[in-house]
């Protein structure tokens, strides 16, 4: 339909259309996005390609193809509109979206959401995103106020003095005093 509303001004035009998934993941990690965002494509290849995509699915939606562009092509304009979303979106740099930058945390959200049925463990999708547990442990330390038996929770360690020992074997000091250290070089 064709809606006129206003005295004039330059031409705006709405698509809407919906995207159904029966895939658990997909629903949580849509959630973190707002409820309605306005993407402009820049000039150029992807500007064109989305805006094509576009003509050619309203020209095509009643026609006999119409089942396969009413699954296919939402998906992959879905993609680009997130993508062109989240290269600009305010909260980039915070939250999940900072996470699928991030070169540890991207590399351990792809595992565990290759394969959510698994219980993973700290090590293991430490290892799997080749980083060390003494570098988690380096990085929350540093970044964190997360107390230190927490922190050996988290890197996979049962107690903290199994962590404590092994940090100080690695880095010549206990957590707690590598964190004062740091602290002090901040300053």
């Amino acid at each position: 339909p064709v809606i006129r509303h206003g005295q004039g001004g330059s031409r705006t035009d709405v698509v809407c259309g919906y995207l159904y998934s029966d895939d658990p993941l997909f629903d949580p990690g849509l959630r973190a996005l707002p409820a309605a965002f306005v993407v402009r494509p820049s000039p150029g290849p992807a500007g064109r390609w989305v805006e094509a995509s576009i003509a050619y699915a309203l020209e095509e939606s009643s026609g006999a193809r119409s089942e396969y562009l009413s699954t296919r092509l939402p998906e992959l304009l879905l993609i680009e509109v997130l993508r062109l979303h989240l290269a600009t979106a305010p909260a980039v740099e915070r939250g999940w979206v900072a996470a699928l930058r991030d070169p540890v945390l991207a590399p351990a959200m792809a595992l565990l959401h290759a394969a959510p049925e698994k219980k993973w463990a700290v090590a293991e999708l430490a290892a799997g995103a080749a980083v060390s547990r003494s570098h988690l442990a380096e990085e929350l330390l540093a970044t964190t106020d997360v107390s230190v038996v927490e922190i050996a929770g988290r890197v996979g360690y049962d107690s903290e003095e199994g962590f404590s020992r092994a940090f100080k074997r690695n880095h010549g000091h206990s957590p707690s005093l590598w964190r004062g250290g740091r602290s002090g070089n901040r300053l």
